[in-house]
């Protein structure tokens, strides 16, 4: 199955979905009740990738630490003004183990939902988050050397950003996965990339789903850049992409890789193996509303420009109609999805 030269991908936050399945049909809902009429509609309306959102197995450690951090419960009650404790299910980017999650009815219902976007000429995209795993992935137990370690000076000077486990090991403060401008994501730990172990073994997962989907997103795809990774953290690492991107490709002809990038490192991705990157740049320049950066934006070569992704918006942005006037929505929306690269459209 391949993909044409601009391909229009759809993104659906897999629990949301199933979440609204659910109170349509009285039970829980898993990925088998997605309809045949959902998938004919995606179809129909000229999308050739879908992007199922969190599929993976999350835990309780990370989903603890949603409901009980203040800032983001604030926000939670902000968006949903019945809000209740259960509604928190954890961040789909803490994740404990790269299989389906069992209230999905797990991989078994994966690769069914996989066939029948098959039989409609849709090929399915998932989730890989390079950066961290959630404090009770079983490699904190069986691998701590895959995390990057803290000392107790930085434990105290650093809250924000080192934590304290216990684990059959004994006790040790790890990092949590965090953007070097910001402070850590306190549901999740760091993977260290100087270890080449560590490497190995995200090589071995991207392997193995790489047998269950026809592409990945990979979720701030920059952060494992050597100098990126150096300057956060301090350790000299060998760069991972263009040998992960070329191992999966060798066993997976066609295999399509999505990067979250920011920073200006698009090009730098795409070098390395990204068939498509996010155009963060476009974005913030439409939003701005000035003609001509987005005029220039536009000028770059096909080279780079064939492999960017443009979205209007997507789940880490506010919804364009609310960040946009009718009018500049609607012109900037011909400039996004009629520009060449991939068109991402968010559910």
């Amino acid at each position: 199955m391949s993909t044409p030269r601009y391909p229009l991908l759809f993104q659906i936050n897999t629990r949301v979905r199933l979440s609204e399945l659910s109170a349509a049909l009285g039970r829980p809902a898993t990925l088998d009740d997605i309809s045949e009429a959902e998938l004919d509609q995606l179809a129909g309306d000229g999308f050739d990738l879908v992007w199922f959102l969190g599929v993976w197995q999350t835990g309780e450690a990370a989903r603890r630490v949603s409901a009980s951090n203040p800032e983001w419960l604030a926000e939670y009650q902000r968006v949903l003004p019945d809000f209740q404790e259960s509604d928190v299910s954890g961040s789909c980017f803490a994740i404990r183990d790269y299989h389906v999650h069992v209230d999905f009815g797990g991989d078994q219902a994966l690769a069914r939902l996989r066939d029948r976007l098959r039989e409609r000429g849709l090929r399915l995209v998932l989730d890989f988050v390079p950066n961290h795993m959630a404090p009770d992935h079983r490699w904190v137990e069986e691998h701590p050397d895959f995390f990057v370690e803290g000392t107790g000076e930085q434990l105290a000077s650093q809250p924000q950003n080192y934590c304290r486990i216990d684990t059959a090991g004994g006790s040790r403060i790890l990092a949590y996965g965090r953007d070097p401008y910001f402070a850590g994501w306190p549901d999740t730990l760091q993977l260290n990339y100087g270890n080449p172990a560590l490497q190995d073994a995200l090589l071995g997962e991207l392997q193995r789903i790489a047998g269950q989907c026809d592409g990945v997103r990979c979720d701030m795809a920059m952060l494992v850049l050597p100098e990126v990774f150096e300057r956060t953290w301090g350790v000299a690492v060998t760069p991972f992409w263009p040998r992960a991107t070329a191992a999966v490709r060798a066993e997976v002809p066609g295999f399509l890789f999505l990067a979250e990038v920011y920073w200006d490192l698009e090009w730098t991705l795409q070098q390395q193996g990204f068939d498509y990157t996010y155009d963060k740049r476009l974005y913030d320049r439409l939003v701005h509303g000035a003609a001509r950066p987005v005029r220039e934006h536009l000028l770059a070569g096909l080279d780079f420009q064939d492999h960017l992704a443009r979205f209007l918006e997507n789940h880490d942005e506010p919804r364009a109609a609310a960040t946009l006037a009718p009018d500049v929505h609607q012109a900037a929306a011909l400039i996004t999805f009629l520009s060449p690269g991939l068109r991402f459209f968010h559910q």
